[in-house]
């Protein structure tokens, strides 16, 4: 375009690089396109320097919150790379039957894709990523894990024996051995700012997207609406640098979180009433066993196990599926003579998306309310049997006792479900290819897109869905 730009992306979080990866590589060298990012660009170096002391930064710290009335916290990470730059690198993927929830089991609503249509997208992402994992894994793939899986514990070796491919070594993006400039996990478990470099970032597997000669870059700049005209957007609205800009674009991608997906199309106008509704995300509830006589040792990195025993099934008809993972932080039990006689499992309980949870618009354009009136009794439903849970599946162990927390978890970390993806407006925001249904040339990426959200990392699935919506859209 003379005048302006052929896309203009929002955000350079997962959600948007692996749509820009796409774009870029199946488009001709006279393409314009504009990233608008709200945050700043940190390097890797910087942010460890600032780690040790050896460095002075104004940056704006990965986890910045919003808090709701219910005291549920909503986190996320404002600058170049999102949430890549705080995550813990958890890379499963999901289930078949996640994609048919309201079919199998009468709950949620379904996909309008199928987990075969997103398969060849999955294995491109754990190529691009490095994904560390298992040969066997209780959901189908296609091809081996590009690096060997990680070490399991003790303990983690007695439940695989028991339970099979439904207890497997975690798949991450946290590397088992070096590749590239990336060095092999440390088991430091500092996850958030990995000292070696070893978890995959946008800025170490895709920052030269970024440098592409076709792409300008604008920081401090955030997009708070769109301007459209027959239901096609002309242009976008963004703040940069306290001062109101607007820049016209021929597509338009939003790849910010699900809060301010949402909140951009509300701004905009937006009449869908699905658009803001259903924000959630998993709830995670921390369990510490306490052995008589097994010392639990060894494991690789800082979550070493995925537990699928609780998952999938008929009882999803009636509370929520889970899926368990076997913590590996440095820890000792105050014990003498009882130090490794300890493991840490979370559970982590999927949420069914609630109308009357949701972002909406505030008296400032630049931050909307979020209005949660917490989980869904699908959850609840779910964590009341815990204990029972526990004892059916770990029974086997020589527990001596369990510590069970409350809803110790405030946060998963994964904000879902406000621009929700289906057949038709009657119940969704966005098509099976991610094109909003009023707009035509906006595509809306993340996890925002999720019609349930499942109780495994969305990651993984939403970079898939990112690259497939950019073959779609170019198709």
């Amino acid at each position: 375009m003379s005048d302006g730009y052929d896309l203009i992306v929002v955000g350079t979080g997962f959600a948007s690089s692996f749509f820009l990866k796409h774009y870029l590589e199946h488009s001709s060298s006279g393409k314009k396109v504009l990233v608008l990012e709200r945050g700043k660009f940190h390097p890797y170096v910087d942010r460890l320097a600032l780690k040790k002391g050896k460095k002075q930064l104004q940056i704006t710290k990965a986890g910045k919150t919003y808090t709701t009335d219910f005291g549920k916290i909503w986190v996320f990470d404002p600058n170049f790379g999102g949430s890549s730059n705080c995550w813990t690198g958890c890379t499963p993927r999901f289930l078949p039957n996640d994609f048919k929830l309201k079919t199998l089991y009468g709950v949620g609503q379904d996909w309008p894709i199928s987990y075969d249509d997103l398969d060849p997208y999955y294995d491109q992402v754990e190529k691009i990523m490095s994904i560390s994992g298992p040969d066997h894994t209780p959901f189908p793939r296609r091809s081996s894990y590009p690096l060997p899986a990680h070490q399991l514990s003790t303990v983690d070796r007695l439940l695989q024996e028991k339970y099979g491919d439904l207890y497997i070594s975690q798949p991450t993006a946290r590397a088992s051995r070096a590749v590239g400039e990336r060095g092999a996990c440390c088991s430091s478990s500092v996850c958030d700012l990995c000292p070696v470099n070893a978890k995959f970032t946008i800025e170490n597997g895709l920052g030269y997207l970024y440098s592409d000669p076709r792409v300008t870059i604008k920081y401090n700049a955030q997009v708070i609406g769109m301007d459209s005209v027959q239901g096609i957007v002309k242009s976008v609205t963004y703040v940069e640098e306290g001062t109101t800009r607007t820049a016209k674009g021929e597509t338009i991608v939003l790849g910010a979180n699900a809060i301010f997906n949402a909140h951009i199309l509300l701004n905009s106008g937006d009449s869908n009433p699905h658009t803001g509704t259903g924000i959630c995300e998993q709830v995670g509830v921390f369990v510490r066993m306490y052995y008589k006589d097994l010392d639990n040792l060894g494991g690789s990195s800082i979550i070493s196990a995925n537990g699928y025993m609780m998952y999938d099934g008929d009882h999803r008809k009636d509370h929520a599926a889970c899926l368990i993972e076997s913590f590996n932080t440095p820890f000792i039990r105050n014990e003498a003579g009882k130090w490794r006689k300890l493991s840490i499992f979370k559970f982590i309980y999927e949420d069914l998306p609630q109308k009357d949870n949701k972002v909406a618009l505030s008296d400032n354009e630049l931050s909307p309310d979020i209005i949660f009136n917490g989980p869904s009794e699908y959850v609840n439903k779910g964590i009341a049997r815990l204990k029972q849970d526990v004892n059916n599946y770990f029974g086997f162990l020589p527990i001596e006792k369990l510590e069970i927390d409350n809803y110790s978890q405030k946060t998963e970390f994964h904000i879902c479900s406000t621009t929700k993806m289906g057949q038709s407006r009657e119940n969704s925001v966005i098509d099976e290819n991610m094109i909003h249904h009023e707009y035509r040339n906006v595509v809306v990426v993340g996890s925002s897109a999720y019609p349930s959200i499942t109780p495994a990392n969305p990651t993984l699935t939403l970079s898939a869905l990112s690259l497939r919506a950019a073959e779609k859209y170019l198709s």
